[in-house]
């Protein structure tokens, strides 16, 4: 029942939809999210926890950053994934994926890891 309730919670929420969407398009750093979303850190933070303790994500560390991505090896979870994604009308999210294209044009590093001499690139939110 605990492990419903996790997954319910995970989806309840607008922000955590929004991540799930952007990382339909495959995986980014969490500066990357903080810049679509237009959110400082910690808050973005909170909702990738809340979404990898239901298991909808998986994380994986690059020096100082996390990089996260869509998990796709329970068929339950991907399933209502895939439903939930497919009816969120991409016009809803238009906003993000500017900002998040925008953000990555001007990343010098396309393998989404920001050296710390370039720090500034990620506006001190990475």
């Amino acid at each position: 029942m605990q492990e419903i309730m996790n997954i319910l919670k995970a989806l309840s929420e607008e922000t955590r939809l929004r991540i799930l969407k952007l990382l339909e398009h495959g995986e980014l750093c969490v500066c990357d999210i903080v810049a679509a979303l237009d959110m400082v850190q910690p808050k973005v933070s909170f909702h990738l926890a809340t979404l990898k303790d239901a298991d909808f994500i998986r994380d994986r560390k690059q020096g100082r950053w996390t990089h996260y991505r869509l998990d796709d090896s329970d068929f339950f979870r991907r399933a209502l994934l895939l439903s939930i994604l497919e009816r969120i009308p991409k016009e809803a999210l238009a906003e993000d994926r500017r900002r998040l294209e925008a953000f990555m044009k001007d990343k010098p590093f396309r393998d989404n890891v920001v050296p710390l001499s370039e720090k500034k690139q990620c506006a001190g939110r990475c």
